[in-house]
């Protein structure tokens, strides 16, 4: 569905430039993955369809799975990691999906998935690396220029790459000139070390709050859109993180989790240049955890 586009001016301020926040958490599923979990699914064939999906996430792309599943009649299975958060673990089940989970630091999530898939003839449809993922993340950027035309930068948080290629790709064929910018955490920067190198770096598993970037690798489709079409990628602390979504709360009213608060945070602390720039910002999802809010709230710190 579509997502409204929110403004305040105490974070411009504090930004120092006019920034327009795509409110991806209050998409279906509470995230942008919803995007592409549905084009991917709604163009199965019938007897696609009546086999089944098997899907592959730590949270948003689950239940974006899950819920494009349940609209669709569709039977879903998730693969998960057992230290998935627990809002996730509970909505992609809330869904009706079949949850499996996996040790992330042990064990492979695209290999468990494949051998799901192969084992009952179901389709498996990956987080990021496919074309119809990353069509369908890339209406965030469409709705985004439809709303506002005259933006000058679009910054996202990227960890597989499905939203960054796909907007950056939207993006660029409707406005040339505009800067697009990939955000991760410090901790996560593969997509970082792969910009620099040139090719794609494999990490390990990354010790992150923001649990929508432990991936260890830029996709193998998203990485030259990526490198061929977005400005750059920037990277954020753990605690510009936090403070971020603190300051969310408090001048948007908006809970975000860790990953969509990440491209707020490049902005804020002006990891890039965009003094006086029109600039939207990518709130990607909004299954935070309930305990970390409440700790964010009694804090009382702002930055």
């Amino acid at each position: 569905m579509r997502t409204p586009v929110l403004q305040s001016p105490t974070f411009d301020e504090a930004a120092g430039c006019r920034v327009f926040f795509k409110c991806e958490s209050f998409q279906r599923g509470g995230a942008f993955k919803f995007r592409g979990a549905y084009n991917t699914l709604s163009q199965l064939t019938p007897a696609d369809r009546a086999n089944g999906v098997v899907g592959f996430s730590s949270g948003n792309h689950a239940q974006g799975v899950a819920c494009a599943a349940q609209l669709l009649g569709i039977c879903a299975t998730i693969v998960m990691p057992s230290d998935a958060p627990p809002a996730k673990l509970e909505g992609t089940r809330g869904f009706g999906a079949e949850v499996i989970l996996y040790d992330r630091q042990t064990e492979d999530r695209e290999e468990i998935a494949g051998r799901i898939a192969t084992e009952r003839g179901a389709t498996l449809v990956p987080p990021f690396d496919h074309p119809h993922i990353m069509a369908g993340q890339g209406t965030v950027a469409l709705e985004l220029l439809e709303e506002v035309p005259d933006l000058d930068a679009i910054v996202v948080p990227v960890g597989g790459g499905g939203l960054l290629s796909g907007c950056a790709t939207i993006a660029r064929a409707r406005k040339p000139a505009i800067e697009i910018w990939g955000v991760e955490t410090e901790r996560s920067n593969d997509w970082w070390q792969s910009l620099q190198s040139g090719t794609r770096v494999k990490i390990d598993p990354p010790d992150t709050i923001a649990d929508g970037m432990r991936t260890q690798q830029p996709g193998r489709l998203t990485f030259p859109v990526v490198q061929a079409l977005a400005n750059g990628i920037v990277l954020v602390s753990e605690d510009e993180v936090l403070a971020t979504m603190h300051r969310l709360i408090s001048n948007l009213k908006c809970i975000v989790e860790p990953t969509g608060a990440v491209p707020a945070a490049a902005v804020l602390f002006k990891k890039i240049a965009l003094a006086d720039k029109r600039v939207a910002i990518v709130l990607s999802g909004g299954n935070a955890d309930r305990h970390l809010v409440a700790e964010l709230l009694r804090s009382g710190s702002l930055v």
